[in-house]
């Protein structure tokens, strides 16, 4: 027999592999563990989880650039301290999703319950649904973009960062508020104290729209939201930061 007269298949691509993790049949200790034992230039950058169910804690403490996507609703703290990960809920999620996030993003595709995006330092947050009281609760760098409504006392103590909502804010929004940005479409109910209706400036629009942009909001313009921040008179305020404000 000539073997050179016999066809070879094409070689299989494997840049982008994807593990599928189906937690009715595996723990979800097993997931989190899998994704901690990652390492940096691993081929592992797709992983899609099944049947979470309302659990907790999936996909905590990601730490590499992986794409997660989680069929269905969670449980509390879904994506916290996550640090790189690319995470999708398709469906809704807890209380305290993306708390102390640090970078990468996580979408919501339903409803978030309360302080969504606590003390989150970085990355990107977005919740296509409505999001529950509190948040944005003590946020110190990250960007939260609602499609639908928050609930009251959102953005307390709120210290850098951007809440944007493209609805309606509940009471008390930015109660002792630091340097947050705060961008609102719709109503608010009250504000909280020392938080005060503020400027829309031409830099506050472009940085508006591109968080819009990036958050994947179509047909809606920066220049149709109300700015909220600090009216500064519960702190001591440098003015060597005003730059960031």
């Amino acid at each position: 027999m000539n073997i050179s007269n016999v066809a070879t298949a094409p070689a299989r691509e494997v840049d982008f592999p994807e593990r599928v993790f189906d937690l009715a049949k595996r723990s979800l200790r097993e997931l989190n563990q899998a994704l901690h034992q990652l390492t940096p230039g691993s081929n592992e950058t797709a992983w899609e989880v099944l049947n979470p169910k309302g659990s907790h804690s999936v996909a905590v403490g990601v730490d590499q650039p992986v794409a997660v996507d989680v069929r269905g609703s969670v449980g509390y703290y879904c994506g916290g301290m996550n640090a790189g990960g690319a995470i999708t809920v398709h469906g809704s999620a807890g209380p305290g999703v993306g708390e102390n996030m640090m970078s990468g993003s996580i979408v919501v595709k339903g409803d978030a319950s309360q302080y969504a995006g606590a003390t989150g330092r970085g990355g990107l947050l977005v919740i296509e649904g409505n999001a529950s009281s509190r948040c944005g609760i003590s946020m110190k760098g990250i960007d939260i973009v609602v499609h639908g409504n928050v609930g009251h006392m959102s953005a307390f103590m709120a210290q850098s960062g951007n809440l944007v909502v493209l609805g309606d804010a509940g009471d008390a929004l930015g109660d002792s508020i630091y340097e947050a940005r705060l961008f609102v479409r719709g109503k608010v109910g009250s504000l909280g104290a020392d938080c005060i209706a503020k400027e829309m400036r031409p830099e506050h629009i472009e940085l508006l729209q591109g968080l819009l942009d990036r958050a994947g909001v179509t047909g809606v313009k920066a220049a149709e939201f109300k700015r909220y921040g600090s009216a500064r008179t519960l702190y001591n305020f440098n003015i060597d930061n005003a730059d960031a404000y």
